[in-house]
Order: structure tokens, then sequence, then C-alpha cells
């Protein structure tokens, strides 16, 4: 039997299903965030709710909110 190709991880630390789910996703973008050393825990262990959270664009800027 052949060994299957590993497949390479995903830089993706969270993604929010329900949004997708829920609503129709006519585009994405990609963005980088500044964060803490805390958060950078958090987020490596897993700890992210994004259930509540939404995005406001503000001066040519993204802003996370509720995360």
């Amino acid at each position: 039997m052949a060994k299957k190709k590993p497949q390479p991880k995903s830089n993706s630390i969270a993604r929010n299903k329900k949004a997708r789910f829920d609503y129709f996703i006519e585009d994405t973008l990609e963005a980088g965030i500044s964060l803490e050393g805390w958060e950078v825990k958090s987020l490596r262990a897993g700890k992210i709710q994004l259930g509540e959270s939404y995005v406001l664009f503000k001066d040519n800027q993204a802003w996370l909110f509720g995360a």
C-alpha cells in the first residue's frame, strides 16, 4: 500500500464555523494581528471564543471586537 503524503499544517489558529453556517460569506480577508504574550499562549492552547465577535473597518484598519 502506498504511503499517504503528509498534509501541510494550516497556519490558521481559529475559524468561526458558526458564521460560515449561519451567513453567506461573500468575501474573505486575511490579516495579521498584534498580540501580547498571554494572548499568544491562549491561542496556541485553543482557548479562543469567536461566537460573539465582529470586525469593524475604520480609517482603513480592521478592528476585532468581542473575541
